[in-house]
């Protein structure tokens, strides 16, 4: 198996990078289960998930990763549960804690 801290590391890195190019393009990575909190609300679906980020008022942003943890999520599918936490800053204001957790399908 590979290094799940690795592969949870590169996925954050894509994810947004992803977030600040083409948000739209983030949907094929979410299900109709998939859960993102946003400023302490729950968002669920894929369409839900991909309504809200696309939604966003601003197109550049900074982001601060405040903890990255990942583990497997089954003893027999490969597959990930990565969880994010931080800050989008918005010029140089922080505008909202971000919380985020995805499991990628293979590792």
């Amino acid at each position: 198996m590979a290094d799940i801290n690795l592969v949870a590391s590169q996925f954050t890195e894509f994810y947004y990078r992803e977030f600040d190019s083409n948000r739209a393009g983030l949907a094929s990575l979410y299900r109709s289960d998939s859960m993102l909190s946003w400023e302490g609300s729950p968002i669920v679906g894929a369409n839900a998930i991909t309504e809200k980020i696309t939604g966003l008022p601003f197109s550049k942003v900074q982001h601060k990763v405040t903890t990255l943890d990942a583990q497997p999520s089954s003893p027999t599918i490969s597959s990930l549960l990565v969880s994010v936490t931080g800050l989008l800053v918005v010029r140089s204001t922080p505008l909202c804690s971000v919380r985020n957790q995805r499991s990628p399908d293979r590792v």
